[in-house]
């Protein structure tokens, strides 16, 4: 079994060598049977591929929901699936809403047709809200680590990377180790993408400062001791960061996943200059995850998607955004990565943690007790 620590090392080796709304019967023709789309747990209850796309053509929409079109190339994503499939609409609600505000959006909009059908979160988040989740095992389940994957299929890492600091370099001296960011240089321009809380890249953040600070992830402590001293020295700002915050001067540091950072720049060539660093030493890395939620007013929808997303196109799109797919390592095995994009992703720590399951879950239990008072 691959454990998330082998994981990251298996990939950064990898790296190194390649461098208006219808209702719908959630019901569907299989050859002579019909399946119950809500409660297809794998492509094989639909018969193949062809059968499942004719019963989310049925149904005609997807709703997604806290998918920003400049994460993770999400727009390219969304895009290619609309062109695949045109006779499905997607429906993008709240795209720059958190983890956690989806799965309120769910609870909210429960028994509606705006409901999500599928959902995109960070692990800790993932992890309190399985309730919520129908367990389904895309076609490609067998790529994918084992430790990437609730084993009944409740939720799938997708995409992830390396927590890193993006800064503009015209507006503060480049940071080479984090307790750089608690100099006076740094006066009111350090932010964090959201509430650690609720935001799984700013729950990174706090991980990433943990184990920069000599910490370990089975107690985030240390990385909340330190944006408590960022907070009092007045380098701390509460503004979640996006490209227009950083062209605009009120964010030139931002705590940040590593594509997203390097998202930043690339969005504002010309306009700023933006240079992304992951720090020498201990890297903390992670994964975003994908689960149909029990739910889905569009049932087959929801699966469809869930299965171009692990399907070699929608893998190497991940991977044009700058993130790394989950399947990887088994795509450079078959030839099927794109093998430029791989070799163009930032040089990856030569030691890196991921928090598992019962790791992230402690975290969450503590920022939730500990984060706002550390930083009020």
């Amino acid at each position: 079994m691959i454990t998330p620590r082998t994981l990251i090392t298996s990939l950064a080796a990898t790296a190194v060598l390649a461098i208006g709304l219808t209702g719908c019967s959630g019901t569907a023709a299989s050859g002579t049977a019909t399946t119950d789309a809500a409660t297809a747990t794998s492509l094989s209850a639909f018969g193949d591929l062809p059968a499942l796309e004719n019963a989310a053509k049925a149904e005609g929409n997807l709703n997604v929901i806290a998918l920003p079109r400049d994460w993770a190339n999400y727009g390219a994503v969304l895009d290619a699936f609309s062109k695949k499939y045109p006779e499905i609409t997607i429906n993008e609600a709240s795209p720059d809403g958190s983890s956690a505000e989806e799965i309120q959006a769910a609870d909210t909009l429960k028994g509606q047709d705006t409901a999500p059908d599928v959902f995109d979160l960070g692990l800790a988040v993932a992890l309190s809200s399985t309730d919520r989740f129908a367990p389904y095992k895309v076609a490609t389940w067998a790529d994918i680590p084992d430790a990437l994957k609730e084993a009944t299929g409740l939720y799938t890492g997708d995409y992830g990377g390396y927590l890193a600091v993006g800064y503009d370099p015209d507006a503060v001296p480049a940071p080479t180790q984090l307790s750089d960011l608690l100099g006076a240089a740094y006066k009111g321009k350090v932010a964090i993408n959201g509430d650690p809380t609720q935001a799984g890249a700013a729950f990174a953040a706090v991980g990433m400062a943990t184990v920069q600070n000599g910490g370990t992830v089975d107690n985030f402590q240390p990385g909340i001791d330190f944006f408590t001293k960022l907070n009092a020295a007045g380098n701390f700002v509460k503004i979640d960061p996006t490209p227009a915050t950083i062209a605009s001067g009120e964010t030139p540091v931002v705590f940040d996943w590593d594509y997203l950072n390097v998202g930043y720049g690339t969005k504002l060539a010309g306009q700023r200059n933006w240079k992304v660093v992951v720090f020498p030493g201990t890297g903390y890395a992670g994964y975003y995850n994908q689960a149909v939620s029990k739910d889905a007013p569009h049932p087959a929808a929801a699966r469809l998607w869930q299965e171009f997303l692990y399907s070699d196109e929608g893998q190497n799109l991940w991977l044009a955004g700058g993130a790394r797919p989950a399947r990887a390592e088994a795509m450079t095995a078959a030839g099927t990565i794109d093998a430029a994009l791989l070799g163009a992703l930032p040089t990856a720590p030569t030691e890196t943690v991921v928090p598992t399951k019962e790791q992230s879950a402690a975290a969450a239990t503590l920022l939730g007790a500990t984060w706002a008072a550390a930083v009020q």
